[in-house]
């Protein structure tokens, strides 16, 4: 241990984004390569001596306790947890644990000695896996809101790809088998007798954690929800949703030294006649066993929303990923002015 393919594919997949901004110390995470970055691993994060890392994978990440603060984490897989290299602005945001980062570590910044915290999480302690519409991020619990964590790839490749590589390592934990009968048909384990309706698409692992995907129902309902923001005249059988991607709303920082622009995260949707931009809830939804009371805002909250037919042009920039989009509408503060005005003029 490992293989030469195992260390070829980790030192492939630790790219870092570059539209995202990081602390020094992960940036010296994503410059090892091969056995530097094993031997990394072992050094300073790996908890148990005979543990193997298995895969390795750059992403945003949302924890529960925190909703609003979205982070960068280097995320590393192995045979025993599943550990989050987090960036040190998640040190501040989080009040419980900027006291001892402050107190102990101020003289830091100014030396070569960076630090980042890491957060981890047992295999162990693992209860479910919920993947989000289209593959685009997925949601790890643990058995109490501390150990509640998303992770927005943006990306169905990475999300399939550490799904697939998690089942492997959990299929090497030794649990006690399941009670539960082995041979059940389809309508008893995907359906509620109760109510006739289909829950969401379970897939229990051998190893008894969940791994829960949406169904169509979740497509149903964001479809009612575009419907209800749009004029009223649409048909719900006639909307389709034709996309939806996790992307960021690009806004320009004016007045400052350098043409910086910050990144917003948006959930885009598009419709044949709408494009729609949300505020998604990625981490409170569906709810946790152990949450007492709804979350304090909804799963989509509208922030903007445009007519297709108002669209003017799209620029596209030349940058490789992730790809720029400008769209730009036709400025028309009353949309139905031309209508209103044919009708004043040619009505009685």
């Amino acid at each position: 241990y490992p293989s030469e393919f195992l260390m070829q594919k980790i030192t492939e997949d630790n790219q870092m984004p570059v539209h995202l901004h990081v602390s020094v110390s992960l940036q010296y995470v994503s410059g090892l390569k091969g056995n530097a970055l094993v031997e990394f691993f072992h050094g300073n994060i790996a908890e148990v001596e005979n543990e193997e890392l298995r895969h390795l994978m750059w992403s945003s990440v949302l924890f529960y306790k925190t909703p609003n603060v979205e982070v960068m984490a280097c995320v590393l897989l192995s045979t025993k947890a599943i550990y989050f290299l987090l960036d040190d602005s998640f040190i501040h945001a989080d009040e419980h644990q900027s006291d001892f980062w402050n107190k102990e570590n101020s003289d830091c910044e100014n030396s070569s000695f960076h630090l980042s915290c890491c957060f981890v999480l047992k295999l162990n302690d693992l209860q479910s896996v919920n993947v989000g519409l289209f593959d685009q991020y997925f949601r790890i619990t643990g058995h109490s809101a501390d150990h509640i964590v998303t992770c927005l790839t943006r990306d169905s490749y990475n999300t399939h790809t550490f799904i697939q590589q998690l089942m492997a390592v959990l299929s090497l934990l030794a649990r006690t088998p399941s009670p539960e009968p082995v041979d059940k048909d389809f309508y008893s384990e995907f359906g509620s007798k109760n109510t006739g309706k289909m829950e969401n698409y379970e897939l229990i692992h051998s190893s008894r954690v969940k791994f829960i995907y949406p169904n169509e129902e979740e497509i149903g309902d964001l479809a009612f929800l575009v419907a209800e923001k749009m004029d009223g005249s649409t048909n719900l059988q006639s909307l389709n949703i034709l996309l939806y991607v996790l992307a960021f709303q690009v806004n320009h920082v004016e007045g400052s030294a350098q043409n910086t622009s910050s990144l917003q995260p948006k959930t885009l949707i598009l419709t044949s006649s709408d494009l729609f931009l949300f505020d998604e809830d990625y981490i409170s939804y569906p709810l946790p066993e152990f949450a007492k009371e709804p979350p304090k805002r909804d799963k989509y909250r509208l922030v903007d929303g445009r007519r297709i037919r108002d669209l003017d042009r799209v620029l596209m920039g030349y940058q490789t990923y992730p790809q720029a989009l400008t769209f730009v509408f036709d400025d028309v503060q009353n949309q139905d002015l031309m209508q209103n005005l044919t009708l004043d003029h040619f009505g009685e």
